[in-house]
């Protein structure tokens, strides 16, 4: 059985703000691994005849998939140094870096590589949602 944390933290970034980026980072993660999903499937063998007529279907989904990254970027872009610092530390939480009862520590050191680059590293994560999912449970959030 798995021992809750005392409640020794208080998030500046609401749970439920955090439950959205991990919505928004599902939807991401779903899109590129639709394209991934059936391999070779995707791949279009043209002759001749077929390039002058071939056309991108995707280009609309594309579209949708770039506006999802978008949005997270804009939403995780517009924290405040804190709430980014507390996002940060829940992903290292649930990736494992970081114990919860090391949550203090795990702040403290996203608070000091604190850049204007946070998105671009939190975007990066290839199992972001899961790992704030799992860092949100760590500490009983």
């Amino acid at each position: 059985m798995q021992r809750r944390l005392e409640k020794e933290w208080e998030l500046s970034i609401g749970p439920d703000t955090v439950r959205l980026f991990i919505l928004k980072a599902k939807a991401l993660s779903a899109a590129v691994n639709e394209d991934y999903a059936d391999g070779a499937e995707h791949e279009v063998e043209l002759d001749g005849e077929a390039q002058d007529n071939h056309h991108h279907d995707g280009l609309v989904e594309e579209r949708s998939e770039d506006l999802t990254e978008e949005e997270l970027r804009e939403l995780i872009n517009d924290l405040n140094v804190d709430e980014a610092a507390e996002l940060v530390a829940l992903a290292w939480v649930g990736r494992g870096d970081y114990d919860a009862s090391e949550w203090a520590d795990a702040l403290t050191a996203a608070r000091e590589r604190a850049n204007k680059r946070t998105a671009k590293y939190l975007l990066g994560m290839p199992l972001l949602a899961d790992w704030l999912e799992e860092g949100l449970e760590a500490i009983g959030a």
